[in-house]
């Protein structure tokens, strides 16, 4: 489930949109400033950005989110429609820009197709396993996995960088999401039903691998991973 940070400091607005990306299967996080949004974009899939914002210019958080997130889209969101500000924005890390009043069909399209351009396609395949994140549908060895919404984005964000490993926090964060007022253990549970659907042993692991003391990876069939364990 892609996660979109939409900073908009004017609620109706923010409602409308959360409301139309939220139907299109995203997760939304809604900041109001810049402080606040600060702590969402390390974890996050899509920035949209109003530039008008009452604690910080919006051009100097782009400019920061890009330092920190250089391949992260960024969709500004301005009520300034001189052709000055487009093209600065657009030298200095925007991906798009619209200007206020817009359709929330467009914006809601061009969301679409900056995550698109960004993630490439959203079928992932690795070695047995194939994930369908548009039809959350997993399958193994051509066999359907029957998983819940949560299992299936635990496993979409362990197969988005094969051989990564993941701390409970990140996955936490990625998964369950930052308002989540659970402790970080409901990640082996999830974790633990994972692997059962999977068949797979996690003392001899051929899917998900357990570092003692840092997190979880899922095994990178095309590096051979999967040959280590």
């Amino acid at each position: 489930m892609p996660k979109i940070l939409l900073i908009e400091d004017d609620p109706q607005v923010a409602q409308l949109l959360q409301i139309t990306l939220e139907q299109k299967g995203h997760q939304i996080y809604w900041a109001t400033s810049g402080k606040e949004a600060m702590r969402y974009l390390p974890n996050i899939d899509l920035l949209a950005l109003d530039l008008g914002l009452p604690d910080v210019d919006g051009v100097e958080l782009l400019k920061r989110a890009r330092a920190l997130r250089p391949r992260l889209p960024v969709l500004v969101l301005t009520a300034k429609d001189d052709e000055y500000t487009k093209v600065y924005c657009l030298e200095i890390g925007a991906d798009d820009y619209m200007t206020k009043p817009f359709s929330v069909l467009e914006f809601t399209a061009r969301v679409q197709a900056l995550l698109r351009r960004s993630y490439g396609s959203p079928k992932i395949t690795i070695g047995p396993l194939e994930l369908d994140s548009e039809g959350y549908r997993a399958t193994l060895d051509g066999r359907e996995l029957k998983l819940s919404k949560t299992e299936f984005a635990l496993l979409r964000t362990l197969a988005s960088a094969p051989g990564r490993v993941w701390s409970r926090s990140e996955l936490l964060e990625a998964v369950w999401g930052l308002t989540f007022d659970g402790t970080d253990r409901v990640v082996d549970v999830y974790i633990n039903m994972l692997r059962k659907k999977l068949g797979d042993d996690p003392r001899n692991p051929h899917f998900i691998e357990t570092m003692v003391g840092v997190g979880y990876r899922l095994l990178d069939f095309n590096h051979d991973d999967s040959k280590t364990s």
